[in-house]
């Protein structure tokens, strides 16, 4: 068990970090101070915010591999031609290597994070020791929120591997040492605790709260819990949850869904997670981006001209597919497609090498509405929007590619779909008709009103609408067994490449069977 221990080793003896708020500009100030747990005084009630914070940051700090490996398999997305990396594109291809570092860097980072997460609640729970009645009412709603952080991270691990550890303490040699739950057993825990805390948590949306602005809900939760119910295929479980959110009233779409993924979209009323990250408006000092330095430059592309000058490129590992570009385009889609996709003048000359797509709209350039230019780079043709920032949009003198961008991890889009799609599949609801929720999503888009939406109607829209977003395209086409459309531009995919294998070096050391 030594890997997994070693992982988590500091999560488990000290407080990842303690944090205060910004007022002035709505972010948490992620500025990392290691403090013993032993120096804790823990009379000090107004004090347990502290730990709280140090589980969101456990949540946000995630490496770059984990969302690239989290989402190559899907038919929107390719992995770049990347030379050093070539068991990433391998993968993407469905062809696996267990010793990859990739798959074990993906595993541990999680489960570090889900034994932060963890020891952020036991802290709170020391807290609440001292607490007067209404002090010990906001530790159980603190330590209803690293649950709410631990489900997304057991989901994560489950839709990759299947059969994982649920842990649920800080110190989890026993819960490691029986075995393995199922894929379907980790949603129902996830279900089950969405359960538990739900009643604990704020009636509000994230960007309503004022002690952690942007912190989670019992709308995030309700969430979680439609998100493990769509796994399990119980739709009518996915009805009732989304049904709940809907029918609060308290969500929207966000009006531009080109500015949704860039700074004005942050924190909107359509965001029910969403990882925020910042360097504080100042071109110098602290900062915490995604991925810290590397920010999202595993996503850019590897060579442009920036609007703005000095503005950092990327790396080139993260590319929409022709196949989803085809689609787009056969759809006349234009703000979700500008949205979702930088060209190159290599893409488009190939994508014109298809007599059906030989004209392409006029607005389809190498050039953002913003001014940057995506130059040609040799490790792929285009470069995924949703992970840009518009170099005006950089703080002055911050030059990394997407630094101090936000991350969404769930948006109101998806739960429209999500319920539009359990009603089409024999659920009921009050809170809104299939054809409703799909409308609202495609108005935005500024495509016509559909009526007798099905099933294919509502993935085919979740695909236009959540490409490149944390692998949803390819875990819905493995709930629903539609390999054939994972088996595009020359790959074949079979149902027993779904699940990655477990990485060999927790298969020497922990109880796992494959």
């Amino acid at each position: 068990m030594k890997n997994i221990k070693n992982a988590i080793k500091i999560s488990v003896y000290s407080l990842i970090a303690m944090f205060s708020l910004l007022a002035c500009n709505d972010k948490l100030d992620l500025i990392e101070g290691q403090v013993a747990t032993g120096d804790l005084d823990y009379t000090k009630t107004a004090d347990m915010i502290q730990p709280l914070i140090g589980a969101y940051n456990s949540f946000a700090t995630r490496g770059w591999e984990e969302y690239l490996l989290l989402s190559v398999r899907g038919d929107d997305v390719n992995a770049g031609g990347l030379g050093d990396q070539q068991d990433f594109a391998n993968t993407d291809l469905f062809t696996y290597n267990k010793d990859y570092w990739m798959y074990n860097s993906l595993w541990n980072l999680h489960y570090a994070d889900i034994v932060g997460v963890n020891n952020a609640a036991n802290l709170i729970e020391n807290y609440k020791a001292y607490a007067n009645a209404s002090n010990a009412a906001k530790a159980d709603q603190y330590i209803a929120e690293t649950k709410v952080l631990r489900a997304w991270l057991h989901f994560n691990l489950a839709r990759v591997w299947g059969s994982i550890f649920i842990i649920n303490t800080a110190i989890p040699d026993s819960e490691i040492d029986a075995g393995v739950a199922t894929k379907d057993e980790v949603m129902q825990y996830i279900v089950d605790l969405m359960d538990e805390v739900i009643p604990l948590l704020p009636d509000a949306r994230p960007n309503e709260r004022t002690d952690v602005k942007g912190g989670v809900t019992k709308y995030t939760a309700l969430a979680m819990k439609a998100l493990a119910n769509q796994e399990l295929k119980n739709y009518q479980g996915v009805a009732d949850a989304t049904g709940a959110i809907i029918a609060s009233g308290k969500f929207s779409l966000y009006s531009d869904f080109y500015q949704l993924f860039k700074k004005p979209g942050e924190l909107s009323n359509e965001s029910l997670l969403e990882m925020q990250f910042s360097d504080f408006n100042s071109s110098t000092g602290d900062f915490f981006y995604y991925t810290s330095g590397v920010s999202y430059q595993p996503f850019a592309p590897q060579n442009w001209t920036p609007a703005r000058a000095n503005a950092g490129s990327g790396w080139g590992f993260y590319e929409p597919s022709l196949k989803y570009i085809k689609f787009m385009l056969s759809r006349n889609e234009t703000v979700r497609l500008e949205t979702s996709v930088l060209f190159t003048n290599r893409g488009i000359t190939e994508i014109k090498t298809d007599a059906a797509y030989a004209t392409l709209p006029s607005w389809i350039t190498n050039t953002t509405r913003d001014g940057d230019r995506i130059n040609d780079y040799s490790r792929a043709m285009f470069s995924s929007g949703k992970h840009y920032l518009p170099s005006i949009q950089l703080t002055d003198g911050r030059n990394t590619y997407g630094a101090g961008k936000n991350m969404i991890c769930i948006r109101y889009a998806e739960i429209l779909l999500m319920h539009a799609e359990a009603l089409t599949r024999g659920a009921t609801s009050s809170a809104m008709t299939a054809d409703q929720a799909v409308n609202l999503v495609r108005q935005r888009a500024g495509l016509s009103t559909l009526s007798g939406v099905t099933s294919k109607i509502v993935m085919d829209e979740k695909f236009a609408e959540m490409a490149m977003e944390w692998g949803s395209r390819y875990y819905d086409m493995i709930r629903l067994a539609e390999y054939g459309e994972l088996s595009y531009d020359g790959r074949t995919f079979t149902a027993d490449k779904a699940l990655l294998p477990y990485p060999q070096a927790q298969v020497d050391a922990l109880p796992l069977t494959n």
